[in-house]
């Protein structure tokens, strides 16, 4: 058993993989939207894909006109904190005003933590508001010494019917994001695949 699976034991708060006999995949775009955003929405367009954006508040602040797009498009939209907290090392007042501030121009009952750190007590009090949704399938689409083709190889090998997988909608991942994100559209396609956003709706008061 794969050290996700292992967690998603565990963890059985948070959401790992949404669990399906169909042939579906979710993809995920975290820490936009970007300068990348419009790239990614017309790639996935092409092959009449939908997926889910966690989005950071101050990006959202930064690129308003993408975060209307995105949503336009029919794609979910998922709360990332405003400022990319690592919650491990935020106080959780400092953590919850900080996905506080997000959800003001997000609003949305997803959430997932930046470098999928968060505490047990963070867990409980988030957990009343939000589905927490982590992953199975890190792309590694930011690893600048990584080539496009091995990460598709290893996404290959652990993505199974109803994976979450993370891209990066960001400069510091487009080098990768955009070749991989391709051949994982084309080769699943080819397979039979459908993508699907993860629904989601305003978030509770």
């Amino acid at each position: 058993m794969s050290e996700v699976r292992w967690l998603s034991v565990f963890f059985n708060d948070l959401i790992w993989y949404l669990k399906t006999d169909e042939k579906v995949l979710y993809l995920t775009f975290d820490d936009g939207p970007s300068e990348n955003t419009e790239w990614i929405l017309n790639k996935l367009q092409s092959f009449n894909a939908k997926a889910t954006f966690f989005c950071l508040g101050e990006n959202v602040a930064r690129y308003p006109g993408q975060f209307k797009k995105i949503l336009e498009a029919g794609h979910s939209v998922g709360n990332h904190c405003y400022s990319h907290l690592r919650g491990w090392k935020s106080t959780n007042k400092v953590y919850f005003d900080d996905i506080h501030k997000a959800c003001q121009l997000i609003n949305s009952n997803l959430f997932r933590p930046p470098y999928g750190q968060i505490s047990l007590s963070q867990i409980k009090h988030l957990k009343q508001r939000y589905k927490i949704v982590m992953w199975d399938v890190m792309t590694k689409d930011y690893k600048k010494k990584k080539e496009p083709e091995e990460l598709f190889r290893k996404i290959v090998q652990k993505a199974r019917p109803g994976s979450i997988l993370v891209f990066h909608d960001s400069n510091k991942a487009s080098r990768n994001m955009k070749p991989v994100l391709t051949k994982v559209l084309d080769y699943y396609d080819q397979q039979g695949y459908r993508f699907r956003s993860i629904p989601f709706q305003p978030a509770k008061d």
